[in-house]
């Protein structure tokens, strides 16, 4: 028997147990690994039934599976009943081989079963003995059992399978590429021990197979050894399923996400959601899908969803295909733009006709959905879905402010620029070229290539008299330039833009201007003016409470209080910065990304002023709390500087 390795767990669980008898459903998808793991616990506990242990394969994905009479019959004659004995009828065999068991101390392993049924009758032991099943499904009809759903392993079980069927040298040789493989593998034991199969024949190296694997489209044909192939493992399954659910298994590979719920379902397999919620079920119950930690999400394991993407290209016409992925990528695009325009300063209280009923409903909507948008968005891009596109890009811009490293944002509002130019709407090229010379100074740090692509939404908007287009551009221009070190000309473009935003809503446009101009003149050493530039924009800001959605409020407030603190301190004036980075720090949202300096880096710049306070108390607690939160290697250098400061209230 091959050796088990990564159930650790599983086999304590199983041994466990086995003290308190009944039966245990060890379930999972094909070649996670069950058989493997109900005959090594047999082996392990073994010794713990006195009276012996009956075995038995019920053939549950044949064609035929054995029947409950023949799997009966041979248990009454492995008990020691003559043949002559063992009664003709199935419900009378039932009876009896209960009666024989139900006292003794024995192990019963049902390896492979088909349903509910097949099984039932022959679930005999009492509280002395214990019966292991093994199933593709859950068997979720059967009274009293207790589940075991058997997961895929972990990484390192993965190489060490492997490194135990061709030794360690592939392991050391190539790390990496091990490590890639296993990950292709999903981790799934039978498809690890397949390719531990090929990489023992000496004929590729790990990279070459990894090579071979990266290809989606001949993954599965990779999965082959011998006797040993997954697809057909799949295939066993998928075929034993009704013909609705297979319907709905193979059209659900149109779902580009990691997970989905039931709504997303029903939309790419044309059906309603309360008529796909019980199809689903059936296919979590045959380990098809998985269950997410999160309520009511659903997913498959990497190998199973292009399994069913080889099912849905074989038997559904491109036609019904194209269909049912417009239906899905419309109302994913739909949403989105639904969901970005909550987050708009002009927007104070979600419409009655928005499919979202709260701010922070749509703000999950777009973190839970990022798996799906983001592809859905690139491929709608590939399609020549030019308005759908330029639409999603510009309304999901006011949420992505100050969440610019959550998703990949150039990537969103590069699709939108090229769908801008196809459209030939300039007004649009300009609004595009500004968010995407933003983030490629923000996220890429390429301060030149931002600057280029900020000087053109210039040029094009002077041009085509686009007013708003050239302030904004020179707004963000300013900040690159700041990032050049190009400061003069940095203030002149962002003293631009501010006397530019006078005419424009302070939320939407005008208290951004504000505290760019006033970072420039911050920059320059002009503190006083950009104090005054602050102060009056946090006092306007106070007067105009209720005028935008909370989501803006919060982010424009703790943005303001910070940059009044930033002045205070370059004044050196500690005790009024202390307290401004503290009132900055009380009005943080809970959610972390929606704001322009985290809560980390206030308690730094507030444990700083307070030092030089000479609140050495306050100090100490800003500092060691900032000490906490700046987690990850690239806060090591905020880190670095929090032990610093700290070193000096020593």
């Amino acid at each position: 028997m091959p050796e088990l390795f990564g159930r650790n767990a599983e086999l304590d669980q199983l041994s466990r147990e086995a003290e308190t008898g009944g039966v245990v459903v060890i379930s999972g998808p094909p070649g996670v690994g069950k058989t493997s793991l109900a005959a090594t616990a047999v082996d392990r506990l073994a010794s713990r039934f006195p009276d012996g242990c009956l075995a038995i394969d019920l053939r549950g994905v044949d064609d035929q599976p054995l029947t409950t009479g023949a799997a009966l019959e041979r248990f009454l004659t492995a008990l020691g009943v003559q043949s002559n004995r063992i009664p003709a009828d199935e419900y009378e065999r039932g009876a009896m081989f209960r009666t024989l068991i139900h006292d003794r101390r024995m192990l019963v392993v049902l390896d492979n079963a088909a349903n509910e049924s097949q099984v039932r009758p022959l679930l005999g032991t009492g509280a002395q003995g214990l019966t292991i099943i093994t199933c593709r499904r859950a068997l979720a009809g059967l009274e009293s059992a207790r589940w075991l759903p058997l997961e895929v392993l972990v990484a390192g079980a993965s190489v060490a399978m492997i490194s135990s069927i061709v030794g360690a040298t592939a392991e050391w040789n190539e790390p990496e590429a091990m490590t890639e493989l296993v990950e292709l593998c999903g981790n799934l034991p039978l498809a690890v021990r397949i390719i531990g199969n090929r990489l023992a024949s000496g004929t590729r190296s790990v990279a070459a197979i990894v090579q071979q694997m990266r290809d989606e489209r001949s993954r599965l044909d990779s999965l082959t050894v011998d006797d040993l192939q997954l697809r057909s493992a799949f295939t066993i399954s998928f075929e034993k399923l009704p013909a609705q659910a297979q319907a709905v298994f193979r059209r659900l590979a149109l779902i580009p996400g990691a997970d989905f719920d039931d709504e997303f379902a029903a939309l790419v397999c044309g059906l309603r959601v309360d008529q796909v919620g019980l199809v689903l079920d059936d296919l979590v119950e045959a380990s098809f899908l998985t269950v997410t930690s999160v309520s009511n999400r659903l997913k498959f394991h990497d190998l199973i969803r292009i399994f069913a993407r080889e099912r849905l290209a074989a038997e559904e016409p491109a036609d019904i295909r194209d269909q049912l992925r417009n239906s899905l990528y419309h109302h994913v695009l739909d949403r989105g733009v639904a969901a970005g325009k909550l987050f708009f300063a002009d927007v104070r209280d979600v419409p009655a006709d928005s499919p979202f009923r709260s701010l922070e409903e749509a703000h999950s909507w777009l973190v839970q959905e990022a798996t799906t948008w983001f592809p859905v968005l690139q491929t709608a891009a590939s399609l020549g879905w030019h308005r759908e596109v330029l639409d999603f890009s510009w309304y999901v811009q006011r949420y992505a402010q100050s969440r610019e490293v959550e998703h990949d944002w150039l990537a969103v509002h590069s699709a939108g620029l090229e769908a801008a130019r196809a459209l030939r709407s300039q007004d649009e090229v300009v609004d595009s070229l500004n968010q995407v010379g933003w983030l490629q100074s923000f996220i890429t740090h390429d301060h030149e290539l931002a600057f280029a692509t900020l000087s053109s939404a210039i040029e094009i908007a002077e041009e085509n008299g686009y007013h708003r287009g050239v302030m904004v551009a020179n707004c963000a221009s300013g900040l690159v330039l700041l990032n050049l070190g190009r400061v003069p000309e940095a203030l002149e473009r962002n003293r631009i833009a501010y006397e530019m935003s006078a005419s424009y809503d302070f939320f939407g446009f005008r208290s951004w201007m504000a505290v760019s101009y006033g970072a420039a003149l911050l920059a320059v050493g002009m503190l006083e003016e950009a104090l005054a530039v602050h102060r009056s924009m946090l006092a306007e800001l106070e007067d105009r409470v209720g005028e935008t959605n909370p989501d803006m409020e919060r982010k424009a407030r703790v943005l303001l209080l910070a940059s009044v603190g930033d002045c205070l301190s370059g004044l050196q004036r500690w005790d009024e910065a202390a307290r401004s980075y503290q009132a900055a720090r009380s009005a943080q949202p809970d959610d972390q990304a929606a704001v322009f300096r985290s809560e980390a880096e206030l308690a730094l710049t507030e444990g700083i002023a307070w030092r030089h306070a000479g609140d050495f108390v306050q100090a100490r607690e800003c500092l060691t709390n900032a000490l906490e939160l700046f987690t990850g290697p690239a806060s090591g250098a905020d880190r670095d500087r929090a032990k610093a400061e700290l070193d000096l209230l020593d």
